[in-house]
């Protein structure tokens, strides 16, 4: 071996290349950690033999190169170790059967037995089904959902046409006739000198020669790029651009935000069946502290919190019970030592698995805009209702055990849509946070699709739980400048589409508001909602409305113009 060669899993990079269609690194995973990928590069067991190594690289490698880990196909398995396992192992006996044909090293691993499935949708049905499904050699590594590649991105199947390298030279995309800041693809043509076969000397060259690298100068990166040469947004699994967190320096505040923080969210526009990138900046901040913490008390709601009980409840496990699902085998060693002793202990040995252990993370979002002013027949605002119904909800999932998070929402234009925190997931709903609450008053406007976007990017991050519901207290009634009608509900509508398929239910609360069932469906359509003069007669039914909205995350997608 020369000194040029490559040591290690980086010497499998061709192969792993030719297996995933692809250009992918290959490296070793941490100690202890099995071999996966995550679309860039394949990772295998540290400290294995090459051999060993080796046919890690060629199945996940391959399960790159069929498809197998498309974005839609991971995201099934999300939360779902089970069956990512069975589905492991039928498509990777599928796809090591399609290559037996074509590559000796793949027909002496794929055995003799035929693979069961002819397609990864026909694999994936199957290992969500009850039917046996032998578990995969470890060997096969694991699939890991909070690694899956983004839609489009390196990691999925290559279209036909980069396979063909069917493309213009001269194919760039000109600037939107709208003034959109929307930025352009990348120059296909440089994609060529990505490949890691190519030279990189020669890469570099090129890169000067057509602008695309940073010149030596003062100015900002890019500043010397022709401008129908600039960058795409990067694109999110379910092809809305994601968004751009907003850093700020100790001399530079937003012109129309508190605090320090917020991101730059796309919006969806109707008209032109396009999304808008970094075109709403949406900013969560801490709420003034009030003078004093003499908030106000908070009722209980005897019903709300005997049905929202029922809700949240995941699997914990009870060690050295009598009877059970499973045996303890620490139980079960701690009882022939006992037994060899000379000692007669009680014979529990078993794990008995119940649902005790709350898994839900909520957050209450608060429209604390201008429309919340409207009273009703009694003269109390709807503000009032809702506040209120914000209280209770937040006090009574607290009591429970529950992850909840209590946020008001208004914007004055896209470059002003606020997030005031009442309570973050992390603190308490104590007086502080009740006077907070109690002081906030209702101004401004209502981007809901943004609001939605900001929310959902809070419970992604900061939850922590398997389980995230977003509870939205308002008229439902979008609106801002240069936001209403169709373009409005159909934005919103957008939002809670994108919220769905990261995983996050969302239930729609209007309380004390006039508003008619016709508008709340346009808007939420699917999604859970309803109406009521007051919370409390909603309370029967709470527990119903928590588990449809999270049942919709089982249910496919209709997706909105």
């Amino acid at each position: 071996m020369t000194g040029s060669e490559p040591i290690g899993p980086e010497r499998f990079r061709l192969l792993a290349g030719f297996l995933a269609g692809r250009a992918v690194q290959v490296a070793e995973a941490a100690a202890g950690v099995a071999a996966h990928t995550d679309g860039r590069v394949v990772f295998v067991s540290a400290g294995r033999p090459p051999a060993e190594q080796r046919r890690e690289m060629l199945v996940q490698s391959a399960l790159l190169g069929a498809g197998s880990l498309e974005p839609r196909m991971v995201k099934a398995l999300w939360g779902r170790p089970g069956v990512a396992r069975r589905y492991l192992a039928l498509e990777g006996r599928r796809v090591l059967a399609d290559l037996a044909g074509r590559l000796p090293l793949a027909a002496d691993l794929a055995g003799h037995e035929a693979p069961r499935t002819a397609t990864a949708d026909e694999s994936l049905a199957l290992a969500g089904s009850r039917a046996a499904v032998a578990d995969p050699p470890p060997w096969f590594g694991v699939i890991k959902p909070s690694r899956r590649p983004a839609a489009g991105g390196p990691g999925t199947r290559a279209t036909d046409a980069e396979l063909r390298l069917d493309f213009r030279p001269t194919d760039t995309p000109d600037a939107d006739e709208d003034g959109d800041d929307e930025q352009s693809e990348p120059s296909r043509i440089l994609k060529l000198f990505d490949n890691p076969l190519g030279s990189r000397t020669l890469a570099d060259y090129i890169r000067r020669l057509l602008g695309s690298t940073r010149s030596a100068g003062d100015g900002a990166a890019g500043a010397e790029t022709p401008v129908r040469a600039l960058r795409r947004a990067a694109v999110g699994a379910h092809g809305r651009p994601l968004p751009t967190r907003i850093r700020f320096t100790d001399n530079g505040k937003p012109a129309a935000a508190i605090g320090v923080g917020g991101a730059l969210h796309p919006e969806w526009d109707v008209h032109r069946h396009r999304y808008r990138p970094e075109w709403c900046r949406v900013v969560d901040f801490p709420l003034a502290a009030a003078t004093d913490s003499t908030g106000v008390g908070v009722p209980r709601d005897e019903v709300l919190r005997a049905r929202l009980a029922r809700v949240g409840l995941g699997p914990k496990v009870l060690r050295g019970r009598p009877d059970g699902d499973d045996l303890d085998l620490e139980a079960l060693v701690d009882l022939f030592v006992d037994v060899r002793s000379g000692y007669s202990p009680p014979e529990h040995v078993h794990l008995e698995r119940r649902k005790l252990a709350r898994d839900l993370g909520v957050l209450v979002l608060l429209d604390a805009s201008g429309s919340a002013t409207d009273a009703d027949l009694a003269g109390r605002s709807v503000h009032d209702h809702q506040r209120r119904a914000a209280a209770v909800l937040t006090a009574t999932l607290a009591e429970l055990g529950d992850r909840v998070a209590l946020y008001a929402f208004r914007s004055q234009g896209r470059h002003a849509v606020h997030l005031p925190a009442i309570k973050t997931f992390g603190q308490r709903f104590d007086a502080a946070a009740r006077a907070r609450l109690d002081r906030l008053q209702p101004s401004g406007y209502t981007r809901l699709g943004a609001a939605i976007r900001g929310a959902g990017d809070l419970l992604a991050t900061e939850a922590g739980t398997p389980s995230r519901l977003l509870v939205v207290l308002s008229d439902g009634l979008p609106y801002d400048d240069g936001y209403e009608g169709r373009y409005a509900e159909a934005d919103a509508a957008k939002a809670l589409e994108e919220l769905r398929i990261d995983g996050i239910a969302c239930l729609c609360l209007s309380i004390g508001a006039t508003t008619t069932a016709d508008s709340l469906e346009r808007v939420f359509g699917s999604t859970g909602h309803a109406a009521a003069p007051v919370l409390a007669e909603l309370s029967p039914r709470m527990d119903e409305l928590f588990l449809s909205a999270l049942r919709q995350l089982a249910a496919p997608v209709q997706r909105r113009a």
